[in-house]
């Protein structure tokens, strides 16, 4: 599960074929994106076995996040600024990724560029939303992040992350709050392996 709701990828510089209203909408994302400094919402995420979960997800630009899972899931998934962690208590496992070895990595960037070492593969404008899917450019097979945004206002709604393997995890955003003030404390992490007291 966690190869997929990471999203480790091992796949996104803009495609060449796109005509000036697919660019338009790649531009119009990205500024979105980097205008985006703190998000609160709650979250459903989908996996493609039927399974879901839901809880609280807090996201802070430059490179950090937290994913609050709803009992009885006892998970929690923190991005600290430097690593993207995931951490199942009732297993006590704890897993580190780096921020760019994961395609959420994008969204915390402290610039976020569709281009570069990431590739736009598809744009799509649908009703009353933009979707846009993205890789790695130098490993385009590794996986792929697809954002859907709404428009009227600009949003992000969703994001989808498909691995290596074809698995497919889907988060979508309800009750987003944008510039919302986020206590740091959120985004530390304190491994439960090196913070147990010691035996009696």
């Amino acid at each position: 599960m966690v190869s997929i709701l990471l999203g480790a990828w091992g796949g996104a510089a803009r495609g060449a074929s796109f005509g000036a209203a697919e660019t338009a909408i790649i531009d119009q994302v990205e500024r979105y994106l980097n205008a985006v400094s703190t998000l609160k919402a709650r979250f459903l995420q989908m996996s493609a076995n039927g399974a879901y979960a839901e809880g609280e997800l807090y996201l802070s630009r430059p490179g950090r996040m937290r994913m609050n899972y709803d009992p009885p899931d006892d998970i929690e998934v923190v991005a600290d600024g430097r690593f993207l962690i995931f951490h199942d208590r009732k297993l006590e496992q704890v897993t580190y990724l780096g921020l760019d070895s994961s395609p959420a990595g994008i969204l915390l960037r402290p610039k976020i560029a569709l281009s570069g070492d990431v590739t736009v593969t598809e744009v799509h404008r649908l009703p009353g939303a933009l979707e846009i899917s993205v890789v790695q450019t130098e490993d385009r097979a590794a996986g792929e992040l697809t954002m859907l945004l709404s428009e009227n206002p600009l949003a992000l709604k969703q994001w989808r992350v498909r691995d290596a393997q074809g698995q497919v995890v889907t988060v979508s955003l309800f009750g987003a709050e944008r510039g919302v003030t986020l206590a740091p404390e959120l985004f530390e992490f304190y491994d439960p392996k090196f913070s147990k007291p010691a035996a009696q």
